[in-house]
């Protein structure tokens, strides 16, 4: 089987682990620090905090900007439902806008949910490539609105030049199938100077300093242990991203004519990192969607949805109070399409090909 993704932990890590561990020093401390530097580093950004996972990332930049009940987040409902599940917990309203055909969030279709208790846009940077931020910028501008990016799939995503999570307060996950990854992880990144000092407080418990407690906070931090682990990661992250890159454009030029599979489009401002290849299988395939994902797993190659509906779209959000599902018919029908194909760094030129053979033996081309 080639697998969808491969966990790909480089050497230099062991060895940073190991000094973690004959330190004696394995909660929040320099490796932490350096993971942080790096991070500022990739995102353009003055601050990052490393947090325990990507949603805490999401629930801690919601919280530091300190909405009141009834306060709305305007986002995608085409994402993994960390995205939903952190804006319940930071005690705000979801309601949602639908999607364009790069599966990010429609500017048109954002502008049009706003209403007078939103007070977040959060766009989803999804399977690596950047949702509109010139755009998302200039109308959270122009109504005085926050963003906070959703950028868990997208360490190193651009547009125009300029990275994901130096538009607003950029979330990244470092969970273990991500472009890094720490096994579990998040991190936090803002130019905003105020913003970045609340998380600190925040996710540590509330404390500015021992026993001198602030806010009412949580235990966010993350290990150095963990932070260990990811830091070779993000020093090479764009010999990573390039490889991904590399994978992504010899899958497109050898599947682009397949009938009925849509190859994933990219902007032509975007710098695309690839987390996830994702082609759509349309009603003019050979096969479903859901049996073109068993013919392939059946002849050995890898693949995964990602994601089988919106996520307003389960029982248990159909009827919650702070659930505003709207209309969005663009995602679910996307949502009906989806399917991801390998495209990880480990994937050797024999691989590529059987992906590439296997996808248009079980179309028929």
């Amino acid at each position: 089987m080639i697998p969808i993704s491969v966990v790909d932990i480089p050497a230099a890590a062991h060895d940073l682990v190991s000094d973690v561990l004959r330190s004696g020093m394995l909660a929040q401390g320099p490796k932490v620090a350096r993971l942080e530097e790096l991070a500022a580093e990739m995102a353009g950004a003055r601050h990052a905090m490393a947090v325990n996972n990507g949603t805490t990332a999401l629930v801690v930049a919601i919280e530091a900007l300190q909405l009141q009940p009834g306060d709305e987040v305007v986002t995608t409902p085409f994402t993994f439902v960390a995205t939903l599940n952190a804006i319940l917990e930071a005690g705000a309203t979801a309601r949602f806008a639908d999607i364009g055909d790069d599966y990010n969030v429609d500017v048109d279709s954002l502008a049009a949910a706003i209403t007078p208790s939103t007070k977040v846009l959060l766009p989803v940077h999804l399977y690596g490539q950047a949702a509109d931020m010139v755009a998302i910028s200039a109308l959270a501008e122009s109504r005085g609105l926050a963003v906070v990016e959703d950028a868990a799939q997208s360490h190193g995503a651009t547009q125009a030049g300029r990275p994901v999570g130096s538009w607003g307060i950029g979330c990244f996950s470092l969970y273990g199938t991500k472009n890094v990854t720490t096994g579990e992880g998040g991190l936090v990144t803002t130019n905003d100077d105020a913003i970045a000092d609340r998380i600190r407080v925040l996710r540590n418990q509330g404390m500015r300093a021992r026993y001198q407690y602030e806010v009412p906070g949580h235990n966010y931090r993350l290990t150095d242990l963990a932070a260990a682990v990811g830091i070779p990661q993000l020093e090479r992250l764009g010999e990573i991203n390039a490889v991904r890159n590399r994978n992504a454009a010899y899958l497109t030029d050898h599947l682009a004519d397949v009938t009925g599979l849509t190859v994933p489009p990219v902007g032509a401002d975007r710098g695309h990192v690839w987390h996830q290849y994702t082609v759509r299988i349309g009603p003019d395939a050979l096969l479903s969607r859901d049996a073109f994902v068993e013919a392939l797993q059946a002849e050995g190659v890898g693949c995964g949805v990602y994601y089988p509906r919106p996520v307003y779209d389960y029982d248990c959000y159909r009827e919650h109070p702070r659930v505003i599902a709207g209309d969005a018919p663009q995602a679910e029908r996307i949502a009906r399409e989806v399917v991801s194909l390998p495209v990880h760094p480990k994937l050797s030129e024999g691989d590529l090909a059987t992906i590439v053979s296997t996808v248009r033996k079980v179309l028929g081309c």
